[in-house]
């Protein structure tokens, strides 16, 4: 066939008609949408601090373990890991994370793992595999957005169950009961939590999965900061609570190991009553598929990586981020027209800002691009979560940038708060002290 005749064959209609997927053109991060439509530039008298950031590792403070690296080392150096693992991944990878994932509670046998490309991933499948076109999820409120992003993506209507800030953002039980109905396709609940750094109670977690049981609905447990619990808190894996709720536990190493990039996440099937037998652990493995297999450097390191991490690394990190959340807070509960709530885990804090006392915003977004304009602190505003008048502060920064943000935040609402605000005028007013 001539090339005229080809393209004669190919474009019928005499042009070009090349068209984005409906799964392209559904997706969409609200967090992106939200962060790349602030056009504020920093005050360039002062040096940025992003508060806003979920990446351990950015500021170069928290460092891996040596024994993450040596065993990273190990494994390149090998030259046993330079090709292709299977889609699920090498055996002595699945059986260290069921190592790793074990307890007197639960056990976790090495053919109920499938390693991912990193948590994300991870979501990615479970949400795939449970959930059909035209079906609905639940997903917490406030919320990490993927949830959103992956499962409108494709066809998947999401519903936001309510947490409840003035409980330690515990979930309000009626209100997830109140969501479910017979297209409801799988729960997520995002425990340690992100962005709300709260970490829920052996007693509440029964009651979810009381909930879950009544009315038959499998849980998709987001647990990427499982352990990363501050001290007088513990954590409870969903899994080790379920006699009969089915649970598809998602992890990694991406924030506990503080190796974001290694893109090295699993799903763990839980399923005491075999429910997910007869075709979702079959369309896990096919999932997986797709993506060819994770990372198989990180994988020959992977039980070194989870073996030889010393606990002391664990509680060093924890130390940390304990110190930056009390002095956060210590800082913030002090300044008019806001309220932080104490975290008990992960990386976060969720700060309360009482609008009406910010006579120039109208929004806590508002808010957010004026703190950084004038001040060079970025937080994410609450919108980010599906949940305005509050902003997620990161407290992985070092401690003297946090220091200087939480000052800088001050001197803000100093400026704006309606005590020091001149309501005749747009202006705000210094008053003497």
């Amino acid at each position: 066939m001539s090339a005229n005749a080809l393209r004669e064959h190919s474009t019928p209609c005499g042009g070009w008609n090349v068209r984005a997927s409906l799964i392209a053109k559904r997706t969409h991060n609200p967090i992106r949408e939200i962060v790349e439509n602030i056009v504020v530039e920093p005050n360039p008298e002062k040096h940025m601090i992003a508060l806003s950031i979920g990446d351990p590792t950015t500021f170069g403070n928290l460092r891996p373990a040596r024994e993450v690296i040596d065993a990273l080392h190990e494994s390149l150096e090998s030259q046993l890991y330079n090709g292709y693992a299977p889609s699920t991944g090498f055996e002595e990878a699945r059986r260290a994370v069921a190592e790793y994932s074990s307890s007197e509670y639960v056990n976790v046998d090495p053919k109920d793992v499938i390693l991912c490309s990193g948590c994300s991933c991870a979501l990615d499948l479970c949400i795939t595999a449970l959930a059909r076109e035209g079906q609905n999820i639940l997903i917490p409120r406030p919320g990490f957005s993927i949830y959103r992003t992956l499962a409108e993506g494709l066809g998947i209507t999401v519903r936001s169950y309510n947490l409840r800030p003035e409980l330690g953002w515990e979930i309000d039980l009626d209100d997830l009961e109140a969501q479910i109905d017979e297209s409801t396709a799988a729960i997520v609940i995002n425990n340690p939590s992100n962005p709300c750094g709260s970490v829920f109670s052996r007693e509440h977690l029964l009651d979810v999965l009381d909930v879950a049981s009544k009315y038959f609905v499998p849980i998709i447990a987001d647990e990427i900061y499982e352990h990363m619990v501050f001290p007088g808190r513990v954590f409870h894996s969903l899994a080790s609570l379920s006699l009969e709720v089915p649970v598809l536990s998602c992890s990694g190493l991406t924030k506990r190991f503080l190796v974001p990039g290694w893109r090295m996440g699993w799903i763990i099937i839980h399923d005491r009553g075999g429910v997910l037998d007869k075709e979702i652990r079959k369309a896990l493995q096919c999932l997986s598929q797709r993506i060819i297999g994770s990372n198989t450097i990180i994988q020959g390191a992977l039980p070194k990586i989870l073996k030889n991490t010393p606990q002391r690394f664990f509680d060093n990190v924890l130390q940390i981020l304990k110190a930056h959340a009390n002095l956060a807070y210590s800082y913030i509960s002090k300044i008019p027209g806001l309220k932080p709530i104490v975290p008990d885990g992960a990386m976060y804090m969720m700060v309360h800002i009482d609008i009406p006392s910010f006579p120039e915003f109208n929004t806590e977004l508002e808010f957010v691009q004026r703190l950084l304009a004038e001040e060079s602190v970025f937080c994410l505003p609450g919108q980010c979560f599906d949940y305005p008048s509050y902003m997620r502060l990161v407290i992985t920064v070092p401690q003297d940038m946090l220091e200087e943000a939480c000052h800088r935040l001050q001197e803000f609402c100093s400026r704006h708060h309606i005590k020091n605000y001149d309501k005749s005028s747009s202006n705000a007013i210094t008053l003497p002290y």
